[in-house]
Parts: C-alpha cells; sequence; structure tokens
C-alpha cells in the first residue's frame, strides 16, 4: 500500500490493456488509489484487482465504446480517468509491411486511443484526466518499425490536440502521455520472440542505465499523471525511458 492510498477515493476508471503488460500494473494501482476500475479489453484479466471489474472492449469498435461508457455512467455516474493501454507492436519496413498491416496498427494504436477520448471525454467532469500511451518510437525513427513509430507519433501529437481542445473549452479535463522505452510486458516478449531483425539485448543497451523497465514503473507515472498532483500538467509527453531519449 502507499502512503497516498485512497487520494482517488470516489473516482471512476476505465483502462483499456488491462489484461496484462502496463495496463494490468495500471489498474492495480489506481485500484490500489481507491478508485473504481473498469479493466476493459478483449482477454479477461487473470487477477482482477479489488473494487475491479472486468469489460469486454474491442477498442477499434466505436459502437463497443459508446456502450461501455454508456454502461459505466449508468451504473457508476461518471468517468474520471481513462488510460488508454491497448496497443500492438509488430515489425515492418515500408517495403514489408501490407496495407493490411498497417491499417491494423492504426486501428488499434492510434483509432483506439481517439475513439476513447472521444467516447469518454462528455462524461468527465472537471478533474477529468486521460493519459495515453506513446513510446521512445515516437521521438526515433526505426525502418523496421514502420507502422509503430508512426502510430506512437500519432499518439503522442493526438494528445496535445485533446489538451488543447479540452482546455480552450474550459471543461476541466487534463490529457497526457506516457512514452516507455523497452518494457518487460508480454506485448515486448513475444515481439522478440517472433525473431525480429533487432535484439533484445540491442534494444537494451540504446537504455543509458542499462536495463528493461518494469511494467509496474510506467504505471506508477501514469497514475501520478491520472491524479491530483499532476494537475498542472496537460499536453506533456513523459519519457519513461532509463535515458534513451536524452
Amino acid at each position: 500500500m502507499s502512503e497516498t492510498e485512497g487520494q482517488m477515493k470516489g473516482r471512476v476508471a476505465i483502462v483499456t490493456g488491462a489484461a496484462s503488460g502496463i495496463g494490468a500494473e495500471v489498474a492495480a494501482q489506481i485500484a490500489n488509489e481507491g478508485a473504481r476500475v473498469v479493466a476493459a479489453d478483449l482477454n479477461e484479466p487473470a487477477n482482477l484487482p479489488e473494487d475491479a471489474e472486468f469489460a469486454a472492449l474491442d477498442v477499434t469498435d466505436p459502437q463497443a465504446w459508446q456502450k461501455l461508457v454508456a454502461d459505466v455512467v449508468a451504473r457508476l455516474g461518471r468517468v474520471d480517468i481513462l488510460v488508454n493501454c491497448a496497443g500492438i507492436l509488430a515489425e515492418g519496413t515500408l517495403w514489408s509491411t501490407t496495407l493490411e498491416d498497417w491499417r491494423r496498427i492504426i486501428a488499434i494504436n492510434v483509432e483506439g486511443t481517439f475513439l476513447g477520448c472521444q467516447a469518454v471525454i462528455p462524461h468527465m467532469p472537471a478533474g477529468g484526466s486521460i493519459v495515453n500511451i506513446g513510446s521512445i518510437s515516437a521521438w526515433l525513427g526505426d525502418a523496421d518499425l514502420l507502422g509503430y513509430t508512426t502510430s506512437k507519433a500519432a499518439v503522442v501529437n493526438l494528445t496535445r490536440e485533446i489538451a488543447l481542445d479540452c482546455a480552450r473549452r474550459g471543461n476541466g479535463v487534463r490529457c497526457n502521455s506516457v512514452s516507455p522505452g523497452t518494457t518487460g510486458t508480454p506485448m515486448v516478449r513475444d515481439f522478440f520472440n517472433a525473431g525480429p531483425r533487432a535484439t533484445h539485448d540491442e534494444w537494451i543497451a540504446a537504455h543509458p542505465l542499462g536495463r528493461e523497465i518494469l511494467p509496474g514503473e510506467v504505471a506508477a507515472v501514469i497514475v501520478f499523471l491520472a491524479g491530483d498532483d499532476a494537475s498542472f500538467v496537460t499536453g506533456a509527453d513523459y519519457p519513461v525511458d532509463c535515458g534513451a531519449l536524452a
């Protein structure tokens, strides 16, 4: 239990990609702070945090988003926090990436984030917070990750646009993103198990601190941005990357 346990008591959070990796850690940490958490994913988490519930969600489906948010608001009255963790990582160059590959990456990583923000913001009270998941790949080109790097750059700039739109409307909603480096998640493990051109050691070598990042370390920054201690932060992207972008 953290010293600030309970700082989110009474709040309602939707976390996508919550079945594993960063999303699962975010759901657990936000629940630990007292919020009611809706853990949304295609697959049900193996271990749901206390005071959390599972909701099946395809983030690329606008009707599914509208249905989920309407249900949460009808039962719980509001959505205070949205964390868009759902995403995929895939290798592919300009020439090896098919249009189908491209559209799938953009649909999940970018459109899923866009649809979530669009569905939730009308139901967010002042003080609401959105955190999207970028990547250091948003800031560093990689010829073997064409679709992924492009999608994450789009998420970071989408975050800025949403932050400015909310500020202009004066609705009191903040929007930020977090850009992790190589993190020890099932998504990353599956990527390297598929035998890409790069190796895990090469990715870690790009981190000046020389180690992989833990999902919980990324989640802790997300929870900070979602909470009141970050009430002054909007439109920002926070690298969590062991110094890779330094």
